[in-house]
């Protein structure tokens, strides 16, 4: 049969924090994160908000050590789930292929092409498919598989979620029920998903199944669980002026304390790792947004990591998709060529969605006019004596 590899896939951090600045270019230069209608500007564009973000991020990243902890988790998540594919029988090498930062997905398959792998495992450590996440990484790799011969030699296969498995729900539910029984009144704790947003338009015109997973994942730990607490299902991490998955985190926690909840449980649905969105943004930040709104115990579920029962189910995925029928590129979604990120295109006065749109068009073309005049020494701000 040949070889096995498994391909475990992930966004990445910056190791340090000289590593921001090139992290957040490489991200941002991503279509499926940023949608731009003409190609060329993606890159200019990535600089500038790398550029403008850089040091509020480096802070960010600072307030957790000086950089991500995301790959010596992965690292000891992939030697885990080796040890224990060898312990059941199956022997493989696992691969870490990261999407933004070190190591890239690229430096990943040149490894397997090496060891000459012959059957892959691609195996993305998001639960709930998006285009934003599995499916970028998933069209890095369709472009190398179409470009080079020698990997259409691999037998490979996709498992493009797992939202729903039953190891990884029991592995989310022991995690929750561990920090509800620390709690002096488990029954009274408000139970809070908070899963990484996606815009809209993902999901109304590219056909995302990502909220329906997330949703069905968030009824089925809960299920799982067999607790009667109270749940909240919101969405954090959106960037920008375009409409993104409702209800947003900050305004739910506002909108929970207002409704006099004291006791919160805080589950992040759509992380198993930990990393800045945990560790900063909501260990920090949502905290202080929910003591602000009068919440008064905040509590926060640990990422999986290395949990024992969440590396079996990650065992027991790789084994069934070698036994089962092969899932390629061509079956998973893709964004349209052209996709219309912004839901409206007639414009508003006032703060309203319209408006910052065309106010970001009107900066974008405001800013390539000044990079063109800054190459050329050559334009109006030159001709008034502004440069």
């Amino acid at each position: 049969m040949g070889r096995v590899g498994v391909l475990l896939l992930n966004l990445g951090g910056p190791d340090r924090l000289e590593d921001v600045r090139p992290f957040l270019f490489n991200l941002f230069s991503d279509p499926e994160i940023i949608r731009l209608p003409i190609k060329s500007l993606q890159k200019p564009l990535a600089w500038l908000i790398s550029t403008l973000r850089a040091k509020k991020s480096q802070d960010n990243y600072r307030q957790i050590g000086g950089g991500s902890p995301l790959r010596k988790i992965t690292e000891a998540q992939a030697e885990a789930l080796q040890q224990h594919l060898s312990q059941i029988g199956q022997e493989a090498k696992v691969y870490i292929g990261m999407r933004y930062w070190h190591p890239f997905t690229e430096e990943a398959i040149d490894r397997i092409k090496k060891d000459h792998v012959r059957r892959l495992v691609v195996l993305p450590l998001y639960p709930q498919f998006s285009i934003s996440t599995s499916g970028s990484s998933f069209r890095v790799l369709e472009e190398m598989w179409n470009q080079d011969p020698t990997l259409r030699l691999i037998e490979y296969t996709l498992i493009p979620s797992w939202y729903n498995n039953p190891g990884y729900l029991r592995a989310m539910a022991d995690l929750i029920a561990q920090e509800l029984d620390q709690s002096e009144s488990p029954e009274d704790v408000h139970i809070f998903f908070s899963a990484h947003g996606v815009p809209q338009s993902y999901v109304e015109e590219a056909g995302d199944p990502y909220q329906r997973e997330i949703e069905e994942c968030t009824r089925l730990i809960m299920k799982t669980l067999d607790r009667a607490n109270d749940y909240t299902l919101a969405y954090q991490s959106r960037v920008g002026p375009v409409e993104w998955l409702k209800p947003y985190t900050e305004e739910a926690l506002q909108e929970l304390g207002a409704q006099g909840v004291k006791r919160l449980l805080v589950v992040p649905i759509s992380f198993v790792s930990e990393h800045i969105e945990t560790l900063q943004e909501i260990d920090i930040e949502y905290r202080e947004v929910a003591e602000e709104a009068g919440i008064t115990h905040f509590q926060r579920v640990p990422a999986l990591n290395s949990h024992p029962t969440f590396i079996n189910s990650l065992s027991e995925l790789v084994v069934n998709s070698l036994n089962e029928k092969p899932v390629t590129f061509e079956q998973v979604t893709h964004p349209k060529e052209n996709m219309k990120m912004y839901p409206q295109e007639r414009w508003e006065w006032g703060l309203t969605t319209a408006a910052e749109v065309w106010n970001g068009r009107l900066a974008m073309i405001g800013f390539l006019g000044l990079l063109i005049e800054l190459m050329t020494g050559h334009g109006p701000l030159h001709l008034v004596g502004i440069l």
